[in-house]
């Protein structure tokens, strides 16, 4: 499965969730360590969610860009 992460610049790094997962969440100090972390914790989630009997949601959220003039 393919799920929309989405990546927000902090102050001290980065963070990073996935909207179809709520509560899968990871934070650090560069994109390609909360990337790393991102994918450990989608795995982790999916592992949660299979031993706990819950259904495994299917990936929905899309994310584009749209560029403007500013």
């Amino acid at each position: 499965m393919t799920y929309t992460v989405i990546y927000e610049k902090a102050a001290t790094g980065y963070s990073a969730y996935v909207p179809d997962l709520p509560g899968c969440i990871a934070a650090a100090s560069t994109k390609e360590e909360v990337e790393s972390l991102m994918e450990e914790a989608i795995e982790m989630h999916l592992e949660a969610l299979r031993e706990d009997g819950d259904p495994i949601p299917e990936p929905t959220t899309l994310a584009g860009t749209i560029a403007v003039l500013a």
